[in-house]
């Protein structure tokens, strides 16, 4: 039977064919449009698999995702347009990946299409050797919005991509096979990524952007062939506001099983393979687990057939999403106390997610949070947004993790007030921050004395591994609960408490003089508590403050200044 959402794409194609009926020598602006469609179609269909090629086996692996929003944002601006000139739908697509442009990779994916659409700049269609020349423009501009490229990721991947695309339409005009060619390298050029970044070949894992690219790429040679992408015409709609379908994420189930002679590694093995982001810690007598699943009755009827459950708690995680993503289209949250602008002039913007970390900025004198964080990175536009509503035009911008930074420029770049970005790729390092801002100083100088500030604090995360793998010397299993120290993986084991003990250990903590736990939204006022004395003790000339940060994904964030 034919697919007849793949028939319908085929009868609409607006691609120019040779009067043979076999090569295809032009496309229009339709046909750009229809291109990007299926690309986008075939980038959502591969998403999941994207995001878990993650270096670290950390719950943050969001490429897939922010490439995918990025590239949405760019199919709504051109959803209704009747452009039949290439120049107009590029242009207008270009604009719409830019504000909408989500995480390192979203960014440079939004620069790939802003090089493409200055080169086919006053075009009603493009050729193969049109198409050849954009890729190569698409390549300098992505390079030069990267302010220190990397070999090995999605820029390396593009370019090989656009030496191909040279090549071929040098000696021929099907646009069909010349995709052919840049599709082929893009994945040739995806699977050498790990000889080119040893952190890809340490983590067994090719680069997800990188990935991401070729995966756009394939969905568009596909659309050419007549091949189904399962293209969902649902896209012209509101594509950025993005509502999960029912159980797309499933459920977060937590319980603690007490009982007598537990098998903790047997009792691991078995929750690990009813679901994702397994936690399961503890001993022979008493075990908490966590675990994101489908089903969320098989882990607790399993649980209740070895011992008794106590502190169950079932939440639905596309709520909870759909709570985040409807977020985004309310402006920032403003904070009521006094602000640094107030004052001073010179406005703060930073990113942060959970209820607790919010309230933390705040009483810091932040102007504006912008929602955000690990796994829902915000975009350009919502940054942009949060900095032009400020009374103020001069504005700091802490993006606090190192997937925003890229993001924070474009902002910085499309905006005529004066930005500065103070690159804190952490939440303690944007308190830290936020604590050096001197009211009496200018734009400048407090943009320095901040970004020299938050170099001097240490950072500890504590979350659990996504899957197994051996890392910066660390054997990790899946499941396991895992810390690291400035964003390296630095240490794994069976319970949070033994591995902040390992990394501040690993930290020198005992050379600090605070340390800060701020602990998330899947830990208790007990455990948190609990914690905080055992640093305690292990650290009594050290003055320990303990803070309900809410945060998601991450059990403990822990500073040391």
């Amino acid at each position: 039977m034919v697919d007849e959402k793949a028939q319908k794409v085929q009868e609409e194609r607006p691609l120019r064919k040779h009067e043979t009926g076999n090569p295809i020598l032009t496309c229009d602006g339709q046909g750009l449009k229809r291109l990007l469609k299926a690309g986008t179609a075939w980038l959502e269909r591969h998403r999941d698999a994207i995001n878990s090629l993650n270096v670290f086996p950390v719950p943050d692996g969001d490429t897939g995702t922010n490439m995918l929003l990025t590239m949405q944002a760019a199919l709504e601006e051109i959803a209704n347009s009747p452009e039949h000139s290439v120049s107009a739908i590029i242009h207008t697509a270009a604009h719409g990946a830019l504000m909408g442009a989500r995480g390192n990779s979203g960014v440079i994916l939004s620069q790939i299409l802003r090089g493409m659409a200055r080169s086919l700049g006053g075009k009603d269609e493009f050729t193969a050797a049109d198409f050849a020349s954009a890729m190569e423009e698409a390549t300098a501009t992505a390079y030069k919005g990267v302010i220190k490229p990397v070999e090995g990721t999605i820029l390396t991947v593009v370019r090989e991509a656009t030496d191909a695309a040279v090549t071929a339409a040098a000696n021929e005009t099907d646009l069909r096979l010349v995709l052919e060619e840049v599709v082929n390298e893009a994945q040739e050029s995806v699977a050498r990524t790990p000889s080119l970044l040893p952190v890809l070949a340490e983590a067994g894992v090719v680069d997800a952007g990188g990935q991401g690219l070729f995966i756009i790429l394939e969905g568009m040679l596909r659309y050419i062939r007549g091949e189904t992408v399962e293209v969902d015409f649902a896209l012209e709609t509101a594509v950025d506001l993005h509502v999960p379908s029912e159980g797309e994420y499933g459920y977060d189930v937590q319980f603690i099983i007490r009982g007598q002679d537990l098998n903790l590694e047997e009792i691991r093995d078995t929750i690990a393979a009813m679901g994702e982001s397994t936690l399961v810690v503890g001993d022979s007598t008493t075990i908490k687990v966590h675990i994101h699943t489908e089903e969320p009755g098989t882990p607790l009827n399993y649980g209740a057939s070895l011992g008794s459950l106590s502190k169950i708690t079932i939440e639905n995680m596309q709520e909870q999403y759909q709570e985040f993503i409807l977020s985004q289209a309310q402006p920032p949250s403003v904070t009521a106390s006094v602000t640094s602008e107030e004052i001073c002039d010179i406005a703060t913007v930073v990113v942060a997610q959970g209820p607790g970390l919010v309230r933390v900025f705040e009483s810091l004198g932040a102007s504006a949070v912008v929602p955000g964080g690990q796994t829902m990175n915000p975009s350009t536009e919502e940054l942009l947004k949060a900095a032009e509503e400020l009374q103020t035009d001069q504005v700091i911008i802490l993006p606090n993790n190192s997937n925003v930074i890229l993001a924070a420029q474009q902002a910085q770049k499309l905006s005529e007030k004066n930005i500065r970005i103070v690159p804190t790729k952490t939440i303690p390092q944007g308190v830290s921050a936020l604590l050096a801002f001197n009211y009496q100083a200018d734009l400048d100088t407090n943009a320095r004395i901040m970004e020299r500030a938050a170099g001097e604090v240490q950072t500890v995360e504590i979350t659990v591994a996504t899957r197994s793998v051996q890392l910066n010397g660390v054997d990790v299993k899946k499941g396991e609960v895992i810390g690291l120290l400035n964003d390296n993986l630095a240490a794994a084991g069976n319970s949070p408490e033994q591995v902040v003990e390992e990394v501040l250990r690993r930290m020198g903590a005992e050379e600090y003089e605070i340390i800060t736990i701020y602990y998330g939204e899947n830990v208790t006022q007990e455990e948190a508590e609990a914690l905080a004395a055992r640093i305690g003790q292990d650290y009594p000339e050290q003055e320990i403050e303990l803070v309900n940060g809410g945060q998601p994904h991450y059990l403990y964030i822990i500073s040391a200044e």
